[in-house]
C-alpha cells in the first residue's frame, strides 16, 4: 500500500544530482542524469546529461558529458559533445574537446582546444570515445 516504486533513469532526466560546497570526493562519478558540483572532485566524471561546476566547485581529472557550464576550477581533459560554457570566474587548465565553445571575458582559459562535430553516441558504454568519433 505504501510501497515506493523505483524510478527508471528516463524519469530521472531533467532532475539534477548535487554535490554541495565543502564536500570532497576522491574517485570517479558516473551518472545518467544532470549534475551540479559545488564541492571538490579528485577523479573522473562521466554523464549523459549536463554538468555544472559552480563557483565553489573544483574538478581535477577527466570529464565526459553532453553539455557543461563551468564557473569554478577544472584541471584535466574535458570532452563535451555539444556546448561548453565557460563563465567569467572559471579557471580551465588542460585539454578541451567540444562541439561548441562559449568563453566569457575574464575567464582563465589556459587549455588546448579542439572543436568536434556532433556524433550520435558521445558516451559509449565503456566511457571511451569511439575511434571514428575522435578522428573526425
Amino acid at each position: 500500500m505504501f510501497e515506493k516504486k523505483t524510478k527508471s533513469y528516463t524519469e530521472l532526466l531533467g532532475k539534477t544530482n548535487r554535490i554541495v560546497e565543502g564536500t570532497l570526493i576522491n574517485g570517479d562519478i558516473i551518472s545518467n542524469a544532470d549534475f551540479r558540483l559545488d564541492g571538490e572532485l579528485k577523479g573522473n566524471f562521466q554523464t549523459k546529461g549536463k554538468l555544472v561546476i559552480g563557483p565553489a566547485g573544483s574538478v581535477t581529472g577527466d570529464i565526459i558529458c553532453k553539455n557543461a557550464d563551468i564557473e569554478g576550477k577544472f584541471k584535466g581533459k574535458i570532452q563535451v559533445l555539444e556546448i561548453l560554457n565557460v563563465k567569467n570566474k572559471a579557471k580551465i587548465y588542460g585539454e578541451v574537446i567540444c562541439g561548441k565553445l562559449s568563453v566569457e571575458p575574464g575567464a582563465d582559459f589556459s587549455a588546448s582546444c579542439m572543436m568536434k562535430t556532433n556524433s550520435k553516441n558521445p558516451v559509449p558504454n565503456d566511457g571511451q570515445p569511439k575511434p571514428e568519433e575522435t578522428n573526425q
